[in-house]
């Protein structure tokens, strides 16, 4: 099946969020930027929603961060009222994902490639971004192919 919309992923935290976007036909997932948040959660959330605009966006993944145990804390709490909010105001569906580990894996990744640790702070969340997008993508070409 051929897709025309993309997905799109958000790696969120307190000081910055990771945004990645698919391919059209939602193959592979492609970082953006480690979008610096405003301290204005109505900024925030109107950035995202040009972003959406921008790529043709039909879907919204949002990386939930679970505890090791599987249990949702606080940030889970913080992400998943930022979600809804974006949800609302961009009249989109809205996804979640499993993000446990993703930046610790984007880090090594970036370690691996040589980049100072300075440079890693700037890329990291566009980079566990990637990671949480490509991994929903994966899931569901696996759940179509298993039909």
């Amino acid at each position: 099946m051929i897709y025309q919309k993309r997905i799109m992923a958000l790696d969120m935290g307190d000081r910055r969020i990771g945004i990645a976007v698919s391919d059209p036909m939602r193959i592979t997932a492609q970082g953006l930027e480690s979008y610096t948040r405003k301290g204005d959660e109505e900024a925030d959330l109107l950035h995202i929603c040009n972003v959406i605009k921008e790529n043709s966006v039909e879907l919204i993944v949002c990386g939930l961060p679970k505890n090791m145990n599987g249990t949702l804390g606080p940030m889970a709490e913080k992400v998943q009222l930022f979600a809804e909010k974006l949800q609302e105001k961009s009249g989109l569906p809205l996804a979640f994902e499993d993000e446990r580990l993703t930046t610790v894996f984007a880090e090594k990744l970036l370690i691996e490639a040589d980049m100072r640790r300075k440079d890693r702070r700037k890329v990291v969340d566009k980079m566990a971004a990637v990671a949480i997008l490509q991994g929903f993508i994966d899931r569901q070409a696996w759940t179509e192919y298993l039909k």
